[in-house]
């Protein structure tokens, strides 16, 4: 896979980013280096090899689920200007 000009053109437009004639050229041959490395990468065997999260084996750290209610229902209407039984009050605005 190429790109040519117009595309390279295109993609800039779309990503709004102005780009002049000669950026534009210099771009083509740099996006096509870039597509060229990854069409190589294709021809890589990786039949067998599992998918990795990182180079160093370790297991993902997880805590228990468990269902509370916080414990800080307090906490959390300490600064309202009314609340009751732990809900926050608010003034009627629909009649």
């Amino acid at each position: 896979m190429s790109v040519d000009l117009a595309t390279v053109k295109r993609v800039a437009h779309l990503a709004r980013i102005a780009v002049t004639e000669d950026d534009a050229e210099r771009m083509t041959g740099e996006l096509n280096a870039i597509l060229g490395f990854v069409e190589q990468l294709d021809e890589v065997d990786v039949a067998g090899v599992e998918p990795m999260t990182s180079v160093i084996p370790m297991a993902m750290r997880k805590r228990d689920d468990v269902v509370t209610d916080g414990g800080k229902a307090a906490d959390v209407v300490a600064n309202a200007p009314a609340s009751a039984e732990n809900f926050f009050l608010v003034p009627k605005v629909v009649e």
